[in-house]
């Protein structure tokens, strides 16, 4: 496979930031659904492929989503021209005879599985999904607010109120305004999160 010249490493990674606002223009629901359609081609365990996603966009939809937001994080998701809940679906098994026909007895197995185990499973192969999704926003040229201030139990009961999601993170998406940008952060060198043994 081929490596990403440098313009698309810019996009994905080294001049793409995370947005705290977002100009005021649409985003068009074709492109929301392509995000997934790219995110979902990333490998997962087993290709489980949990990840299940909710685009807020309509005023209703964020009304409902409004209250279950950290105080400091209502005013720029209400601003957002969409915000993505991002959630791993508990009972992602049932299509595994599709998705993994290879393995006949996933179910079983998830079954026997202990839940400690499933719980990981399930956080592991969601999160992997939700740094795709990000990676896969930013490839089609949308700008990324990931964040973590949210009431998920008061998010699940608002948004999947049948307790099989669960919410894991919110990423709002639009077109970032340059101007709310802070200075970067630093990264750690490689030295010192690396070693090769």
């Amino acid at each position: 496979m081929p490596a990403l010249d440098a313009a698309a490493l810019d996009t994905l990674f080294l001049t793409a930031r995370t947005y705290p606002a977002f100009l005021p223009t649409a985003v068009d629901d074709a492109l929301l659904t392509r995000i997934y359609e790219l995110a979902r081609m990333a490998p997962t365990a087993a290709n489980c492929q949990p990840l299940r996603v909710v685009f807020v966009k309509s005023e209703a939809a964020r009304e409902k989503l409004k209250p279950c937001l950290a105080p400091g994080n209502v005013a720029k998701t209400m601003a957002a021209p969409v915000t993505a809940i991002l959630a791993a679906d508990s009972g992602f098994a049932e299509h595994m005879p599709r998705l993994f026909p290879s393995w006949p007895n996933f179910q079983g197995a998830w079954d026997g599985m202990a839940p400690a185990a499933r719980e990981w499973m399930l956080a592991q192969n969601g999160s992997l999904q939700a740094g795709y999704f990000i990676l896969a926003a930013r490839s089609l040229g949308l700008d990324c607010g990931p964040m973590g201030g949210f009431d998920r139990e008061k998010t699940d009961a608002a948004f999947f109120p049948d307790g099989r999601y669960k919410s894991q993170v919110l990423v709002r998406l639009g077109y970032g305004d340059p101007a709310s940008l802070y200075p970067r952060g630093e990264r750690l060198t490689a030295d010192e999160a690396c070693r090769i043994e």
